[in-house]
C-alpha cells in the first residue's frame, strides 16, 4: 500500500497522521505536545529543536504502530500554526526561540505604524488588520533585538520563516527555503494582489527580501526529502497550507461560499470568497486560501485567539479540572440557568483578535457571586468560547449579506457537545460536524495528493462526510438573547472604550 504523511504541526502539539493514497481515507494518526515558553507576560515562545523533535518522533511512531515502511510514503503534505515566525541560518540551526502567533511584545511598534498612518495602507496591500498577531513585527523585532538574528543578518546567512518554511528546510536537507501563498499572506509582508512580497512593506518592517522563502501555489512540488534519520530520501513534499486554510479545505471549502469554523487553541472562522478579494468592513481579515495553477482563491476570516486553550487555563491555572475532557460533565451539573445570568467568561489571554481587535486585552470573568462554583465557571468558560465565536458571524453575515444558517465545524473541541449545543442556541446556527475532525491534517494531505498529480480537486468533493448536527434549542431562546445583550454590553463597556 501508498500513504500519504501529512504533518501537522500545532500550537501545542505536532500531529503525524497516514492517509491512503488511493482511497484517501484517515488511517491513524500520532500526537506529542511539546513546551510552551513565557519569558514574560503576554510574551510566548517556541524552541524550534522542540518542534523538529516532535515531528521526528510522532513520524516514526506512526510508522512503527502501523507497520509502514518510510519507502510506501509517496507524498508529504504540511500543515502549520500559522504567523510563529521562524529564524535560523542557512545550515538550519535555529538562531532565536521562534516567536508564537500569540504573542503580544510588538504592540508598541504596531501603535506607532498605525498612529503614524500605515494602518490603511497594509490593509489594502496585505488584507491584514495592524496587530502583533502577524509575522512582520516579530521579524522586525528579532532584527532589533536579538543579537544572534542580527549577526546572522550581517553575514547574510539568515532565513526568515512561519513554521512550514522550516520543516520544509530541515525535510530537504537545509535545500528548499520557500512556503506556499496561504502562509505567506499572514506575514503582512505579502501583497494579497500579486502573491509576492511587497517592497513597501519590507522597507516599513525593515526586513530584506533575500531572508524569506520564495513563495509558491499551495500544490506542487516544493522539494524531496533528503539526510533524514526517519524517512528515506526523496519523498516529494507537493502540498503546504496554513492551518486554517488547510481546515477549510478538509471540509471540502474548495469553492465561493463555503465556511467552516476550528476550535483550537484559538478558533477560526474561514469563509472562502472565491477568486473575489473581498475587504472586510468589519473587523475580519482578508487572506489566501490557496493558490493553485497560477490562480489564487481568497476568503475572510474571523479569528479568536482563545478557544480551547480557555479550558487548558481551567485545567493547568485553576485546577479545577484535571483533563480538558472533564470540563463538560461539570459544565453539565449546572442545572438552573438563571445561576448564570450575570456571570460572564472573556477569554482574552492574548488580547482580542477579529473583529474588535484590542491587543491590550486582558482576560476576565465578571458577575460572580458567593453561590458561584466550579460548575459555573465551567459553563461560563464554554459559553466564552461560543459568544465570542457568535462576534465572528455576526461579522461575517455583515459583511456579505449571507444569512449564513449552517457552519461546518472540527477541531478538538467539537467532540464537545455542550459546547456545539451552545453554539447552535447563541449563533441560531446549524452546527455540521464530519466524521473526520482531523480536518486540518486531512486538508494538508488532500493538498499533497493534488500537487503529486494523484487527483484533482473536483474528484475531492465526495471524501467529505458529516457525522451529526446540533441545531439551536428554542427553550433557551430567551436566556440565550440576554447572554447576548450583556456580553455585547459587557464587552463595550470594559474592552472597547478606547
Amino acid at each position: 500500500m501508498k500513504y500519504i504523511l501529512s504533518i501537522d504541526q500545532g500550537t501545542t502539539g505536532t500531529t503525524a497522521c497516514l492517509i491512503d493514497a488511493e482511497t484517501f481515507i484517515f488511517i491513524g494518526k500520532v500526537n506529542q505536545e511539546y513546551p510552551q515558553i513565557y519569558p514574560k507576560p503576554s510574551w510566548v515562545e517556541h524552541n524550534l529543536n522542540d518542534i523538529w523533535s516532535s515531528v521526528e518522533n510522532t513520524t516514526k511512531e506512526l510508522l512503527r504502530s502501523h507497520n509502514v515502511q518510510g519507502k510506501q510514503i509517496v507524498a508529504i503534505g504540511i500543515t502549520n500554526q500559522r504567523e510563529t515566525t521562524c529564524a535560523f541560518n542557512k545550515a538550519g540551526i535555529p538562531l532565536a526561540n521562534a516567536i508564537v502567533w500569540q504573542d503580544r511584545r510588538t504592540s508598541e511598534f504596531c501603535n506607532e505604524l498605525r498612529s503614524t498612518g500605515h494602518a490603511e495602507k497594509i490593509k489594502t496591500v496585505t488584507g491584514l488588520t495592524v496587530d502583533p498577531y502577524f509575522s512582520g513585527s516579530k521579524m522586525q523585532w528579532l532584527l532589533q533585538n536579538n543579537s544572534s538574528v542580527k549577526d546572522a543578518a550581517g553575514k547574510n546567512d539568515l532565513f526568515f520563516g512561519t513554521i512550514d518554511t522550516f520543516l520544509l528546510y530541515k525535510l530537504s536537507g537545509n535545500v528548499s527555503h520557500k512556503t506556499d501563498a496561504s502562509n505567506a499572506s499572514r506575514t503582512m509582508l505579502m501583497n494579497l494582489k500579486t502573491c509576492d512580497w511587497d517592497s513597501e512593506m519590507l522597507s516599513l518592517f525593515g526586513v530584506k527580501k533575500e531572508f524569506l522563502p520564495s513563495i509558491e501555489d499551495s500544490f506542487g512540488t516544493f522539494g524531496v526529502t533528503k539526510g533524514l534519520s526517519f524517512l528515506p530520501d526523496g519523498i516529494p513534499v507537493t502540498g503546504i497550507l496554513g492551518d486554517q486554510q488547510s481546515a477549510l479545505f478538509g471540509q471540502a471549502g474548495f469553492y465561493e461560499g463555503e465556511m467552516k469554523c476550528t476550535y483550537g487553541t484559538g478558533a477560526f472562522v474561514l469563509l472562502n470568497t472565491g477568486e473575489n478579494l473581498v475587504y472586510s468592513k468589519s473587523g475580519l481579515l482578508t487572506t489566501v486560501e490557496y493558490r493553485h495553477k497560477g490562480k489564487t482563491f481568497y476568503a475572510l476570516e474571523g479569528s479568536s485567539y482563545i478557544a480551547g486553550a480557555a479550558v487548558q487555563w481551567l485545567r493547568d491555572n485553576l485546577k479545577i479540572i484535571s483533563k480538558s475532557s472533564e470540563v463538560e460533565p461539570l459544565a453539565m451539573e449546572v442545572k438552573n440557568l438563571d445561576e448564570l445570568k450575570h456571570i460572564l467568561f472573556f477569554p482574552f489571554f492574548s488580547g482580542i483578535g477579529s473583529p474588535h481587535w484590542n491587543a491590550d486585552a486582558k482576560a476576565s470573568i465578571v458577575g460572580l457571586t458567593r453561590d458561584s462554583s466550579r460548575s459555573h465557571i465551567a459553563y461560563a468558560c464554554l459559553e466564552g468560547i461560543a459568544l465570542s465565536i457568535n462576534d465572528l458571524l455576526m461579522a461575517m453575515r455583515k459583511d456579505t449579506g449571507l444569512a449564513i444558517s449552517t457552519l461546518k465545524v472540527d477541531g478538538g473541541a467539537v467532540e464537545n457537545n455542550l459546547l456545539m449545543q451552545l453554539q447552535a442556541s447563541i449563533s441560531e446556527t446549524k452546527i455540521i460536524k464530519p466524521k473526520v475532525i482531523e480536518t486540518t491534517a486531512f486538508g494538508a494531505a488532500l493538498a499533497a495528493a493534488i500537487g503529486a498529480g494523484m487527483t484533482e480537486i473536483d474528484q475531492l468533493k465526495n471524501f467529505w462526510q458529516k457525522d451529526r448536527e446540533y441545531v439551536g434549542d428554542e427553550k433557551l431562546n430567551a436566556y440565550t438573547k440576554e447572554k447576548k445583550s450583556l456580553w455585547s454590553k459587557t464587552l463595550n463597556q470594559f474592552y472597547m472604550s478606547n
